[in-house]
């Protein structure tokens, strides 16, 4: 019996957007392929986390998209951050709220 390898290219792995709510109240943008983990570095003392949320732990999720690809993932992290705060809260508001039914 011949054991088949699969690879999985990049481009075909889901990627997700998503916004973290810092202890200062404040809204986290990135992009990952896995949400727990990124979660997990975010909030955990390593390397890997981003500066700005090394200062601002804990972090939640407060909102997350999935995209079929990293391109369309950077572009729509992209326009998230280029909303308005305003803009930013309302969107989590809506994620929290479809989420809590």
């Amino acid at each position: 019996m011949i054991a088949l390898k699969i690879h999985v290219n990049a481009a075909e792995k889901m990627w997700f957007v998503y916004f973290l709510r810092c202890a200062d109240n404040s809204l986290y943008a990135g992009i990952t392929t896995s949400l727990e983990r990124r979660l997990a570095e975010h909030n955990n003392c390593n390397k890997k986390a981003a500066k700005y949320t090394r200062v601002r732990r804990p972090v939640a999720l407060a909102y997350a998209e999935t995209l079929n690809n990293r391109q369309q993932a950077s572009q729509r992290e992209y326009q998230l951050k280029q909303l308005s705060k305003r803009h930013k809260e309302q969107l989590v508001a809506d994620y929290l709220q479809q989420q809590a039914r």
